[in-house]
């Protein structure tokens, strides 16, 4: 080969390339990258930097970089989440951060909802639900704190170059069965290591027909697998997705760079969407995944709505067509905690939200709430089904708290039969 010719490479590769200022990279190289943008929220953020930035006497490298996001503890429930929100709010002033989002929803949502992300950049976030990022053909990935330290400080981290798993989906889903199911699919056969920390590019026509909200859930549960990354290549879904939210044009000039290229090195494994069954997860882990019909003894008691993965306008949408016109069943909470302040209002404009109500839903606030185990985590010996990310023991409430997780359809439907159940048959 030509010492002036680039091998083919991944879209991680490509991604990570151009944040290290490199034409290309090798799988399992080390290289330091420029970050484009750092996110970190209430629980990640200030409580944990300011302590160390000010024992260093040191400054964040670029505030116009920095997003700060109040999801966590907000609205706060006791003493101590006040302490965490006020010192949050006071440490914005004091830094001037130009970029505060305070109680309008989850980062993962509001971040890409504010313009912030785009095709071609590196990011990192305070979160291990940072690879929602990789949805819009971006290379974003969770670290700690002590990793945002440097990054807060310097504006580079590095990184080990990942090989790619690439995921290829073809065929069409059925009505009821969407991204949710598709990720807790992947989740049940490779297991939450199944990633390796490597990165996930997921592909192929059922992919490129899904919606950016539905992408964003297959890139947030990456994390489930164990990736750092979980990338979609960006097509004119993305673009028109980015200019409707108010993104020029010049911004997303050269977005069509950002895919893989077919003889790159990478490893594939494919499935078909046309017979996929909605999906479910047993207590305690993603990876307890088996078809809706293999649950339909188990009668939950809360049935929760909420959290990165379930509960944008979409996934309300979704609820929506299975709950319209009914009620939920006796003996069934049905709890709905709107992902954004933005996607609710929406919702509600819809007459989606109203829907939710007259079917028995009890509309929480706009954060990350039971799925992150604070303020409205659910009651010992509750049995749950949820469209949250995890089902941790202990993760939403005490340790006896049994959590199934699904799509929106399949929680919808759960609510109104008062078992879990599969939505397909309610929307036929």
């Amino acid at each position: 080969m030509s010492a002036f010719m680039v091998p083919p490479q991944t879209l991680a590769q490509k991604l990570i390339a151009r944040a290290a200022g490199r034409s290309h990279v090798a799988v399992g190289e080390l290289v330091t990258c420029q970050v484009d943008l750092a996110m970190f929220h209430d629980s990640s953020g200030p409580r944990r930097l300011k302590p160390m930035l000010d024992e260093l006497g040191a400054e964040i490298w670029d505030k116009n970089k920095v997003v700060l996001v109040l999801d966590h503890y907000v609205p706060a429930q006791d003493r101590d989440a006040q302490q965490i929100v006020q010192m949050a709010r006071d440490t914005a002033r004091q830094w001037k951060l130009p970029h505060v989002i305070d109680s309008e929803g989850i980062c993962h949502v509001v971040l890409p909802e504010r313009g912030h992300l785009r095709p071609g950049m590196f990011c990192v976030g305070g979160d291990s639900h940072s690879p929602t990022g990789g949805a819009f053909g971006c290379y974003m990935f969770g670290i700690g704190a002590t990793e945002m330290l440097g990054v807060c400080v310097t504006g580079q981290i590095w990184v080990q170059v990942p090989r790619t798993l690439r995921m290829h989906w073809s065929g069409h889903l059925q009505a009821g069965v969407s991204a949710k199911d598709m990720m807790l699919h992947m989740i049940g056969r490779f297991g939450m290591n199944g990633g390796n920390y490597q990165a996930i590019e997921f592909s192929g026509t059922t992919v490129q027909s899904l919606s950016m909200a539905e992408r964003m859930t297959l890139s947030n549960m990456s994390a489930e697998m164990g990736a750092q990354a979980g990338l979609i290549a960006a097509d004119a879904t993305t673009l028109n997705h980015l200019q409707s939210i108010g993104m020029s044009p010049e911004k997303l000039t050269g977005s069509e760079q950002w895919f893989t290229d077919e003889d790159a090195d990478f490893e594939q494994h494919s499935f078909d969407a046309t017979c996929l069954s909605p999906q479910v997860a047993a207590p305690h882990s993603p990876a307890n995944t088996q078809d809706v019909a293999c649950f339909s003894a188990v009668k939950p008691t809360i049935a929760y709505i909420g959290a990165c993965t379930g509960a944008k306008l979409e996934d309300l949408r979704a609820a929506a067509t299975v709950l319209k016109g009914r009620r939920v069943a006796g003996g069934v909470q049905l709890m709905v905690a709107p992902a954004s302040a933005r996607e609710q209002a929406q919702a509600a404009k819809e007459g989606v939200l109203q829907i939710l109500q007259d079917a028995g839903a009890t509309v929480l606030p706009n954060s990350c709430g039971a799925c992150a185990g604070y303020g409205s985590t659910f009651p010992d010996g509750a049995t749950v089904i949820s469209s949250t990310a995890r089902n941790f023991k202990g993760r939403m409430g005490a340790a006896s708290v049994n959590v199934y997780l699904a799509s929106p359809y399949t929680v919808a439907a759960s609510a109104l039969r008062g078992y879990i159940s599969d939505a397909r048959e309610l929307l036929a």
